[in-house]
């Protein structure tokens, strides 16, 4: 049965009767829809005896991952909401330190945390990170903080930035996974969105035999190709199998596990990507597609925020759609289902909470990065999911554009979502896959087999660690 919108937007947003009846957040009281108090207005409600705010110079560091030309419109928001803190804050200075997302979540912020001095402000991935730096201590726990603010129940999925029953982290947006295709193309081909995996591969055979790309391809960053190959082995092993390796429930080496990656190196063989990837970064995959080379792009529903005016992909404006990879013969359960989640976020460094300033200026951060402004500003500039409650009817007006309206269409025909795998297995398990093994398996180094069984030993030292 096809979801409706609303059963959509219910599942990502979790959009309530309550939030639709007081009007979405416009007419509530918290304290995320009210304008922060001047310094003017503070020191005219002053009594004589009060004493004047510190106003003595401080700095704190934001670590973003708002970096390159296609993450202007993200950067941009950021950077409203530190101007609304650094006037909210006396003496308040923020240092920007914009770092890849991938060299930030696997390499400096885990030794800056594994040293003790983690920015004050930090782009946070959900699970499993933030429950490993909140175990160690090395988190502010917010859930004061979101009591305090009246926000804690408007967000829709905390669960990737809980631990123990406390907040250590906050979802900037929401993500989808699955195909961006050029229309224009298609369309000349006589073709649609495929329906089965058969005119999948049809449509790929076609592409290629007709000279072009069939599908981008950067791998330099392995979490690029493990986007897709992560989708094709939850496709035949199911969308459940990559949770219970961390529970040894399911292996690595499991004979469906293994289709799914044989599947991907068959790909890989027929020269569908484009030659060299190994070599490429992940903003050259994007290019790959804009440019007309490649047909295809498999990438995340974020990728949408290039196709407007002003961006790289403002040329495809009109014509790029989006599909779900269709069912796999075989395959074993929900064959509908995608990736979906709410993992890409903030931390605040535990010390932060130690220093009555920078808790105010962490308050205000939270206050003006989440709320309903924030998170609309993001779908429609920049093509992110909202992470919090918004209205339906506010969604509604504001999703007009062709390509997410499409992208919307088809997270309501998937009857369920599964999280990466990155957020599902341990760091030692990642590094391996993205790293080593997915690359090992492109170049021709490994076998889809032998990729498994690498794995699988690396899972089992993993699991007896946390016994």
């Amino acid at each position: 049965m096809r979801k409706s919108l609303t059963l959509l937007l219910s599942l990502m947003f979790v959009s309530s009767a309550l939030l639709a009846g007081c009007g979405g957040n416009k007419n509530n009281a918290s304290p995320t829809t009210e304008p922060a108090a001047t310094n003017e207005a503070a020191a005219t409600n002053a009594t004589a005896t009060e004493e004047p705010a510190n106003a003595e110079p401080f700095e704190m560091t934001i670590r973003h991952t708002q970096v390159g030309a296609d993450k202007q419109k993200r950067l941009a928001i950021l950077e409203d909401v530190v101007g609304k803190v650094q006037a909210d804050v006396p003496g308040l200075t923020f240092k920007l330190d914009g770092v890849d997302s991938d060299v930030n979540r696997k390499e400096k912020l885990r030794g800056e945390m594994a040293a003790g001095n983690p920015p004050e402000i930090f782009d946070l991935f959900g699970s499993p990170d933030s429950k490993i730096y909140a175990k160690e201590g090395k988190l502010l726990d917010l859930t004061p903080i979101l009591d305090e603010l009246g926000i804690k129940d408007k967000f829709s999925n905390l669960d990737p930035f809980t631990y123990e029953g406390k907040i250590y982290g906050l979802p900037i947006g929401g993500s989808g996974e699955g195909f961006f295709y050029n229309k224009e193309y298609y369309t000349s081909k006589g073709w649609k969105a495929p329906t089965t995996f058969a005119e999948l591969e049809k449509q790929l055979a076609d592409i290629k035999a007709d000279g072009k790309v069939p599908m981008a391809g950067a791998s330099k960053a392995g979490w690029v190709p493990l986007m897709l190959a992560n989708h094709l082995w939850s496709r035949y092993a199911g969308p459940d199998v990559t949770a219970k390796f961390a529970t040894g429930e399911a292996k690595w080496n499991d004979p469906n596990v293994i289709k799914g990656l044989a599947k991907y190196k068959e790909w890989v063989d027929k020269g569908y990507f484009k030659k060299g990837e190994l070599g490429f970064e992940y903003a050259e995959y994007t290019t790959q597609f804009t440019s007309g080379e490649a047909i295809l792009m498999y990438d995340g529903t974020w990728k949408s925020s290039v196709f407007k005016a002003g961006q790289s992909g403002e040329g495809l404006i009109g014509k790029v759609g989006f599909f779900n990879i269709p069912a796999v013969e075989g395959g074993v359960g929900d064959q509908t289902a995608l990736m979906r989640d709410v993992n890409n976020g903030y931390g605040f460094s535990a010390s932060a909470g130690e220093d009555e300033r920078q808790l105010a200026a962490v308050k205000s951060f939270i206050k003006n990065m989440f709320n309903e402004e924030m998170q609309l500003r993001g779908l429609v500039e920049d093509g992110v999911l909202p992470a919090m409650k918004i209205d339906q009817a506010v969604l509604n007006k504001n999703i007009t554009d062709d390509l997410m309206s499409e992208i919307v269409a088809v997270l309501n025909s998937s009857q369920s979502s599964f999280p990466a795998f990155d957020s599902l297995v341990q760091a030692d398990v990642t590094t391996e896959i993205s790293n080593i093994q997915i690359q090992s398996l492109i170049g021709g180094q490994t076998t889809p087999e032998k990729m498994g069984e690498a794995l699988q030993k690396i899972q089992e030292e993993a699991n007896a660690a946390v016994e």
